[in-house]
């Protein structure tokens, strides 16, 4: 077996399945020491892992363990010496007991790392009241930061765990505590049932002076037996006031009543917590029996129905991974479709079924696809059952692609197959691979079996290929009459070169100006199996004034208008009363305009004219957001000062005109805030942050102050008296979102000293008295750093390209990514100069490192296309 000397951390694809063919886990048991995590000056904590496991054609293999320090190793009993056996991440292992049955034991005693990148185990101080929290999050491989373990998702094992921390702390794993042992100094060591088997990654621990909330959920068994889940919802003590845990818990059984049903099989974890965590990477994260969810989901500010909603959908979205992806789980990151697909799909089919939000798809149509559509016409797209060479491109694949685009293939799949045959394919899956590994053949011969179809032609076509396809209407007319209709499909995958064509079964709608409004005056079901397909219900009738393919969003296609259709949009979509054909609309304009194919300006008078209109909060709100990008990003310089004004002033009528403290009101506002940031609406912004009401029911909470806050230190405003008051503000209401609030505001200041000083603490992740910057104080830094002119800006980026290899080696790929992203000047002006100066300068410094990992290259890549898209539109408006 070779070994690494170096870095060693990106486990490949091949060493991987070398490691699973020779190793068989049996069991582990690991020890946490947390008593002294309220100690900031104690880095690092006491982990201890025993691990017995059996060697079948090998008399060697490796661990995995990123750790501060380690005392001692044992192996059957012999002691190693560290210093021989250890190299970089890896504890190399030799002269095993192979053959039979022979159990090899292996004991590990070291010390790992409290992290403040929010991979591993993360240690948080509150700043409302001084109290410390620990949390892990290890997907897809950072249970090595603080257990050694074999780290990959097809070594599944029963694990037990024993925690000791702080008396009064809660403790919470995977299972529920056995015992608790008081230990006579102040500390306890809890010891954990052990789990059923499972990976690695979905192994949790939870400890602090977090505030619990239970309940229970019972479920009669087909055998007729009674399954009782306890159930948990837990929040920081602090924020306890604004938790609403019994919505939470009434969420969770309801959806655990519409799994249990769904999928015949009854949850098999035990217990059920739901655990709302600061300084999250992710939305949420599927551990079995302790799922952890950002704790932006405690809403300590006015929350729209549409927060409630995304909030309710990865509630939906973790409960699936109870089964996919949990129960049954890939064998490597290849198929990490497998469960994100599924778990986005299902986790919204669940959220317009069983909770109550019935605009669960119309929310999936404009925002969640909308990231797919992004994603899939990057350079770096892949198919949705990717080419997952290493632990570095795994991390890289929980992308768009990955979770909308194949979510959307999967609604797509229920309409091709029909609902019950994907729900009977589902069902044989899990009884078939129960705690096991699998691959797509496993679930492509549970549906062809439940379905009566051939499946694989549809998934070489639909997953094993790259790219959007698009699809349009092309007719020939004569005296306004149509003579011929195809639908047509289009579109190159990008890795292959070869045509897109998919199968479709989608509806095409037909839409009439009637009355003044936009109405649908028929839907017809089309099924296109190649590049086109006639529409003969459009022949010898009149043009409609506007034709929607993929009306009902049932395909994952971009559509194309034709001139008459777009028109129509343009002038008349505010008068479209279906939520769902509207918010399809909006999305499809919008990729116009990322495509160069609609001038910004159009779209932002048809947001000025039709926005107001929208009745659901979650696609108002993504307009208005669409629109500030718009106006940052795809307006040439010129142009953006009067379009941003001018949206600034629609949304301050259409503040005068909401409903007192709706939820349109309260998003107005926020977007308000947000593009105040560009030196308009500044006596507004002064008016709120006085305490002035000039919009009745409009209240100054925490989100909106901040965001004011921001606005006016970004404006240039921020003199000395405001500044004191910004410091006493966020003084007298220490909070998470306080803390990263004043932190964006005064890196947002416009001055070169304030800009040079936020750029090198966010580049370097440190302070200015050196200390480590947590996760989230990377971003806001950086994200107020780049609210500046490019006099103030650019002078920092001397620094920036020779960094890049050095922040890619010495940080963890996710805070080498929230820097490296969060720093990239992605907002530049097209200028005069034949080759862009950031373009000129990427390119020298991609031309200038072909070795650089992939995984920082597909960064950099990715930030061209974008900078790329930017300008071409850019061009678009002033050609």
């Amino acid at each position: 077996m070779q070994r690494f000397s170096g870095p060693n951390e990106n486990l490949s694809r091949d060493t991987a399945a070398w490691r699973a063919r020779t190793i068989s886990i049996l069991t582990y048991e690991v020890e946490l020491d947390l008593s002294q995590a309220q100690d900031p000056s104690v880095t690092g904590y006491r982990s201890v892992t025993t691990l017995r496991f059996r060697a079948i054609g090998t008399t060697d293999t490796f661990i995995d363990f990123i750790h501060e320090s380690i005392e001692s190793i044992t192996l059957n009993g012999v002691p190693l010496d560290p210093a021989e056996a250890v190299a970089g991440s890896r504890i190399y292992l030799s002269d095993l007991a192979g053959g039979g049955e022979a159990v090899n034991t292996v004991v590990i005693d070291g010390h790992a790392k409290y992290s403040r990148s929010g991979e591993g185990l993360h240690r948080y101080v509150d700043p409302a009241d001084g109290q410390t929290y620990c949390y892990t999050q290890f997907e897809p491989a950072d249970a090595r930061r603080v257990y050694a373990n074999f780290e990959q998702p097809d070594l599944k094992a029963p694990f037990t765990f024993i925690v000791r921390a702080p008396r009064d702390w809660h403790v919470a794993s995977n299972q529920s505590a056995t015992r608790v042992d008081g230990n006579g100094d102040g500390t306890a060591t809890t010891h954990f049932a052990p789990t059923l088997p499972i990976s690695t990654y979905i192994t949790a621990v939870l400890a602090g002076p977090y505030f619990v909330a239970t309940d229970t959920y019972s479920h009669t068994r087909p055998d007729g037996t009674e399954l009782v889940i306890p159930l948990n919802a837990t929040c920081r003590a602090s924020l306890a006031e604004h938790f609403d845990a019994a919505n939470i818990l009434a969420l969770t059984r309801a959806g655990l009543d519409f799994f249990h049903e769904l999928f015949d099989y009854p949850y098999p974890w035990g217990k059920y917590d739901s655990a709302f965590v600061p300084e999250y990477n992710l939305g949420a994260m599927e551990n079995p029996g302790l799922v952890t969810f950002t704790e932006h989901y405690v809403f300590t500010s006015r929350a729209t129905e549409a927060q409630h909603e995304a909030r309710a959908n990865t509630i939906m979205h973790e409960m699936v991974h109870m089964w996919f992806g949990d129960l049954v789980t890939m064998a490597w990151w290849d198929d990490l479709w497998l469960k994100e697909s599924f778990a986005d799909y299902i986790g919204t089919l669940a959220n317009a079924q069983a909770t109550g939000f019935d605009t669960a798809w119309v929310a999936f149509a404009n925002r969640r696809k909308g990231w797919a559509y992004v994603a899939d016409q990057l350079p770096s797209t892949h198919p949705i059952v990717a080419d997952i060479t290493d632990l570095e491109a795994a991390k890289q694949n929980f992308d768009g692609i990955t979770y909308a685009k194949g979510a959307s293939v999967l609604k797509q799949l229920a309409a091709y197959v029909g609902a019950e045959a994907f729900r009977d394919a589902a069902r044989t899956y899990f009884r078939a691979h129960e705690f096991a590994n699998t691959t797509l053949a496993d679930f492509l011969d549970a549906l062809a079996a439940a379905s009566g179809r051939d499946m694989g032609a549809w998934a070489d076509a639909w997953l094993k290929t790259a790219g959007v396809p698009r699809l349009g209407v092309e007719l020939s007319l004569t005296d306004w009459k149509i003579t011929s209709a195809y639908l047509a499909q289009t579109g190159t995958d990008p890795i292959t070169h070869a045509p897109l064509a998919p199968p479709h079964v989608l509806n095409v709608g037909l839409f009439h100006v009637v009355d003044g409004a936009l109405t649908r005056t028929a839907s017809h079901r089309v099924e296109l199996g190649g590049a086109a397909v006639a529409l003969p219900f459009l022949i010898n009738q009149p043009r409609p004034d506007l034709i929607l393919p993929n009306d009902g969003d049932d395909t994952y296609a971009i559509v194309d208008f034709d001139e008459v259709s777009l028109a129509t949009l343009l002038a008349h979509l505010g008068t479209l009363s279906d939520p769902l054909a509207r918010a399809t609309c909006w999305a499809a304009l919008w990729n116009m305009v990322r495509d160069a194919r609609l001038p910004a300006p159009e779209f932002l008078a048809a947001v000025r004219s039709h926005a107001e209109s929208v009745t659901e909060v979650a696609v108002f709100a993504q307009l208005l957001t669409q629109a500030g990008s718009a106006i940052a990003h795809y307006l040439p310089p010129a142009l953006r000062h009067a379009e941003r004004a001018a949206l600034a002033d629609a949304i301050t009528d259409w503040l005068g005109r909401a409903e007192p403290g709706s939820d349109k009101q309260v998003a107005a506002a926020r977007a308000l805030a947000v593009l105040a940031r560009g030196r308009v609406a500044a006596p507004l912004v002064d008016s709120l942050l006085a305490g002035e009401k000039p919009f009745a029911g409009l209240e100054l909470d925490e989100e909106l102050r901040w965001g004011l806050w921001q606005a006016k230190a970004a404006s240039g405003a921020l003199d000395e008296p405001a500044l004191a008051r910004l410091e006493a503000d966020a003084a007298a209401h220490p909070s998470a979102v306080a803390v990263a609030g004043r932190l964006l505001a005064l890196a947002a200041r416009p001055d070169p000293a304030v800009k040079q000083a936020a750029f090198t603490a966010a580049l370097t992740g440190r302070a200015t008295d050196g200390s480590a910057l947590s996760n989230e104080a990377v971003s806001a830094t950086a994200s107020g750093f780049l609210l500046g002119t490019h006099e103030l800006l650019d002078g920092n980026y001397a620094a920036y390209w020779p960094a890049l290899e050095g922040i890619w080696e010495s940080m963890s790929i996710g805070m080498a990514t929230r820097v490296i992203r969060g720093l990239f000047p992605a907002a530049q002006d097209l200028g005069d100069a034949a080759v862009h100066p950031v373009m000129a300068q990427l390119d020298s410094w991609l031309d200038g490192h072909p070795d650089a990992p992939r995984a920082l290259r597909r960064i950099l890549v990715e930030e061209r296309d974008f900078l790329a898209r930017s300008l071409a539109a850019q061009g678009l408006c002033a050609g």
